[in-house]
């Protein structure tokens, strides 16, 4: 048996070996043969101002159809019409408020909003791909795509917010712009980042409990709104009947009540979050002066819309107690799924189990899910018009604080039921 001594050089590396967290080298690209033909590449501009164009309008066109619906309901359907109503939507769908002749209006239907984040990250994979920065690692090539996508998305912001207030509600052209710019960049930067292998970067830089600390308190909060989705889905469902009867309620034909059930889906994710507020305590409003809480519910009148069929009508009493156990329930859910990783990865790598392994992250997971159900429950409120209505939605700072502390003591929790009852 021979040994490297300290004076003699140690043995190279074996071909294509890398050390661990280190990214490896940017994928090469072949050159072409003789005789082939060089395909060039489209410049920055034009592959991201196509890709945004593509994304607006894939976001617009179901917006158009759905306020169509309403207009030829009511006899009034025009293609300039609804060309218009539908920007109005589409402007709505990013953020930017409207004002009508009923007040502001600055409810975002969040279903809309996910679309537009959806495509838009697509815009910023196209983008980065037609500059060839596809598993480049590079973080600058990333953020040039998705600020080339945010500037061709905010001057479509521009011109749709100018054909809005030439003839509809009233929009400012400078928030417009400003708002795509942002939703534009942030969404495409998602897209880039994947396509460019700059999130596999930064997963292999950070540290083993940042990382699974972010990933338990994602988990956590999608599984708190997964959770309140499927409470405000049950209680619409248990008072079908009282939805269908307002529904009904509007004479509008086929066509109206198809619009008014489609505009009832694109808000059913503020719903969601709502519930998921409601679930976790602080709850939500209705109204100015209005509450709707596990342990209070005072709404006055409200609009006849079907997603109010839903509202409970009084305080939680019975075996509606259990639903305030249902938050800590689901972040015990991803603490033991926190731990299975960490165990886990502790037995791959034949080293001893340690609590705080486990318990750093278990922490960390807190802040994130009240950081995520924060930003959620501020995205998810706004006015609905002057008046009494204009205050809908929950308080951010509430839904965020208490999500923190039931998510940190849930995941807790199930971290070290997992750890105890795993074989030592």
């Amino acid at each position: 048996m021979s040994f490297v001594t300290p004076d003699q050089p140690s043995r190279p590396a074996a071909a294509g070996a890398r050390p661990p967290g280190r990214p490896g080298p940017a994928r090469r690209v072949p050159a072409p043969r003789a005789g082939e033909p060089v395909r060039r590449r489209p410049p920055l501009a034009v592959a991201a101002g196509v890709a945004a164009v593509g994304a607006a309008i894939t976001s617009w066109l179901p917006v158009a159809l759905v306020l169509w619906l309403f207009q030829l309901s009511e006899g009034t359907a025009t293609v300039a019409g609804a060309i218009r109503a539908g920007l109005a939507g589409w402007l709505l769908g990013h953020g930017v408020p409207l004002a009508t002749d009923a007040g502001p209006l600055g409810l975002v239907p969040l279903a809309l909003t996910l679309l537009v984040v959806w495509r838009l990250a697509r815009a910023g994979v196209h983008a980065t791909r037609a500059i060839g920065a596809r598993d480049s690692r590079s973080p600058r090539r990333a953020l040039v795509a998705a600020g080339a996508v945010g500037v061709a998305y905010a001057i479509l912001g521009v011109l749709a917010a100018l054909l809005v207030a030439a003839g509809g509600p009233d929009v400012s052209v400078v928030r417009a712009g400003l708002t795509l710019a942002v939703v534009g960049a942030l969404a495409a930067l998602v897209g880039a980042a994947r396509t460019t292998g700059v999130t596999d970067v930064l997963a292999e830089r950070a540290p083993l409990p940042v990382r699974e600390g972010i990933r338990a308190g994602l988990v956590a909060g999608l599984l708190l709104l997964a959770a309140g989705a499927g409470a405000a889905g049950l209680a619409v469902a248990t008072r079908g009947g009282d939805a269908a009867d307002l529904i009904g309620a509007y004479r509008t034909g086929v066509a109206g009540q198809a619009g008014i059930t489609l505009v009832s889906l694109a808000y059913a994710p503020n719903v969601a979050v709502w519930s998921a507020s409601y679930l976790l305590g602080p709850g939500f409003a209705v109204g100015t002066d209005t509450a709707v809480r596990t342990s209070e519910v005072s709404v006055g009148a409200l609009p006849a819309v079907p997603l109010v069929a839903g509202l409970p009508g009084g305080p939680v009493d019975g075996l509606g107690a259990v639903l305030l156990g249902v938050p800590v329930l689901v972040a015990m859910v991803a603490g033991w799924l926190l731990a299975r990783r960490v165990l886990r990865l502790a037995t791959d790598d034949k080293a001893p189990v340690r609590w705080a392994p486990l318990l750093r992250p278990a922490v960390l997971a807190g802040p994130v899910a009240g950081l995520l159900l924060g930003v959620v429950a501020a995205a998810s409120g706004g006015p609905l018009g002057g008046g009494r209505l204009a205050e809908v939605g929950p308080v951010p700072w509430q839904v965020a604080a208490v999500a923190t502390a039931v998510t940190a003591v849930g995941v807790l929790i199930g971290a070290t039921a997992a750890r105890m009852l795993s074989r030592p």
